[in-house]
C-alpha cells in the first residue's frame, strides 16, 4: 500500500506516549530510588546525566545508551536499573527481587558501586527505599510495621481498589533515605509496577514543587520593600510639586528594573512548581486511596502541608506580576507628566523666541528707517555738490533750492529701494516663500 510521506515527527510523537513505562513488579521486591538535580542549562544537564550513566554502564559492563535517550533499563548481578531523564533531573531506580526479613535493612543501594554514587555530578533531591511485601491480611495491625519507620507518624491508605496498602512517614531517616512500604494483597505485576511508579513520582514531584517555596519567601521579602518604595513614589507623584519629577522617574526606573529582574529570574521556578504540584495531585488521584482507620491519607497530608506552600508560591508570583504592572503604569503616568512639563517648557521657550524675533524685527525696522535717513542725507549732499558745480559753469540755479527740492524724491527713492530689497530677501526667485 502506497501512503503519503510520513511527517518527520510521526514516530517520535507516537513513541512519546509509550516513554518511561512502569516496570513489572512482584512481591517480595525492594527498590532504592534517587533523583539527581542538575544544572538548569538543558545542554549541560543532558551531557552530565549521560556521562554519569555511562560511567555506571562501564562498571556494569553493559552498552552505554546514546545521548538522545530519555529511558534506559539495564541488569547486573540480579540488580536491575531503570533510568529516566526529565527536564531538571534524572532518576535512578535500583531494584532486586527476593525475600527479606525487614524491609529497610540491607537496602538495594548498598549493592551499587559506592565510588560511582559519591561522584555523581548533580545534587541529590530525593532518595527513597521502597519495599513491596506480600500481605494476606486485608487490614494489618499498624503496630507491626510502625517500628520500621522509627515510630514516626504514618501516612497511608488502601490503594488500587483495595488490592494494596501503602504506608510511609514522608521523613528523611538517618541513612538520608525516605521509606515507603507497599503491602501486596492482590496486586498483579503490572498494577504493582504502576503503583510503585506513582508513589515515587509523588515524592519526586512534591519535592521539586517545593523548590519554589524558598524562592517565594525571598521574593516576598523583596516585594515588601519594593511595594513601600512604589507607595512612596506614587504619594510624591500625587503632590502638586513638579520639580522632583526627573528624580522620581529615575527612582521608578530603578525599581522597575529590579522588579523585572526578579520576574525574569523566578518565573521559570514558579511555573515549574505549579506544574509539579499539578502532577503530584494527579498521581495521588491515580492511587484511588481508601482510608485506613487511624491513618491520614496521602491526599489529606498533601492538602494540609503541600497546598499552603504552593499557595505561598502562587501568591508571591501573583504579587510580583501585579507589582510589575503597577510599576509600569506609574512609570507611564510619570513619563506623561514629565513630557507634558517639557512641552510646556518648550512652548514657553518658543513664545520667548517669538517675542525676541518681534523685537528684532522692530529694531530692524527702526534701523532701516535710520538707514534711509542716513542714505538720503548723503545722497542729498551729493545733489548739492552737483548743483554747485552746475552753478559754477554758468547755469543760473539756486543751490539751496535744488538741494531742498531733492530731499523728498531721494527719500522716496531710498524707501522704495529698501522695500524692494526686503521683498527680494523674503521671496525666492521662483516665488516660493522661504521657510
Amino acid at each position: 500500500m502506497r501512503l503519503p510521506p510520513n511527517h518527520p515527527l510521526r514516530y517520535l510523537l507516537s513513541n512519546e506516549i509509550h516513554a518511561r513505562p512502569p516496570q513489572e513488579l512482584s512481591a517480595p521486591e525492594r527498590l532504592s530510588y534517587i533523583a539527581i538535580n542538575y544544572d538548569s542549562d538543558v545542554a549541560n544537564t543532558t551531557n552530565a546525566a549521560i556521562d554519569d550513566l555511562a560511567r555506571l554502564c562501564v562498571i556494569w559492563g553493559v552498552q552505554t545508551p546514546t545521548s538522545e535517550v530519555t529511558h534506559f533499563v539495564a541488569e547486573h548481578s540480579n540488580l536491575r536499573l531503570k533510568w529516566e531523564r526529565h527536564t531538571e533531573f534524572v532518576t535512578y531506580t535500583f531494584s532486586r527481587n527476593g525475600d527479606f526479613e525487614r524491609p529497610f535493612e540491607n537496602p538495594v543501594i548498598a549493592l551499587v558501586n559506592e565510588e560511582w554514587l559519591a561522584t555523581l555530578t548533580g545534587k541529590l533531591v530525593v532518595a527513597i527505599h521502597l519495599a513491596v511485601q506480600e500481605n494476606q491480611v486485608f487490614i494489618p495491625d499498624l503496630q507491626d510495621v510502625v517500628h520500621e519507620f522509627g515510630d514516626n507518624y504514618l501516612v497511608g491508605a488502601k490503594v488500587a481498589g483495595g488490592n494494596g496498602i501503602v504506608l510511609t512517614d514522608l521523613m528523611i531517616h538517618a541513612d538520608e533515605f525516605g521509606r515507603m512500604l507497599l503491602m501486596d494483597i492482590k496486586l498483579g505485576k503490572r498494577q504493582a509496577g504502576r503503583t510503585v511508579q506513582r508513589l515515587l513520582d509523588i515524592e519526586t514531584y512534591r519535592t521539586m514543587a517545593l523548590l519554589g517555596l524558598p524562592v517565594a519567601r525571598a521574593t516576598a521579602a523583596m516585594l515588601r520593600g519594593a511595594e513601600r518604595e512604589l507607595a512612596e513614589i506614587t504619594s510624591l507623584m500625587a503632590q502638586d510639586s513638579t520639580h522632583d519629577e526627573p528624580a522620581l522617574l529615575l527612582r521608578l526606573t530603578r525599581l522597575a528594573a529590579t522588579v523585572e529582574s526578579e520576574v525574569a529570574a523566578n518565573s521559570f521556578r514558579f511555573g515549574a512548581s505549579r506544574a509539579y504540584y499539578d502532577l503530584t495531585k494527579r498521581r495521588i488521584a491515580e492511587l484511588r486511596e481508601e482510608r485506613l482507620t487511624g491513618v491520614q491519607t496521602i491526599e489529606e497530608f498533601m492538602d494540609r502541608r503541600l497546598a499552603p506552600a504552593m499557595a505561598t508560591c502562587s501568591s508571591a508570583e501573583k504579587r510580583l506580576l501585579d507589582l510589575s504592572e503597577r510599576v509600569a503604569r506609574a512609570s507611564d503616568l510619570l513619563r506623561t507628566r514629565v513630557d507634558i512639563e517639557r512641552e510646556q517648557q518648550n512652548q514657553a521657550l518658543l513664545a520667548s523666541m517669538n517675542r525676541r524675533a518681534q523685537m528684532q524685527l522692530r529694531l530692524q525696522q527702526t534701523v532701516e528707517g535710520l538707514s534711509i535717513a542716513a542714505i538720503t542725507y548723503y545722497v542729498v549732499g551729493l545733489v548739492g555738490y552737483a548743483a554747485k558745480a552746475l552753478k559754477e559753469t554758468g547755469v543760473p540755479l539756486s543751490v539751496e533750492l535744488v538741494t531742498g527740492a531733492s530731499i523728498p524724491f531721494v527719500a522716496l527713492a531710498m524707501w522704495l529701494a529698501v522695500r524692494r530689497l526686503r521683498k527680494h530677501l523674503r521671496v525666492e526667485p521662483e516665488g516660493v516663500a522661504r521657510p
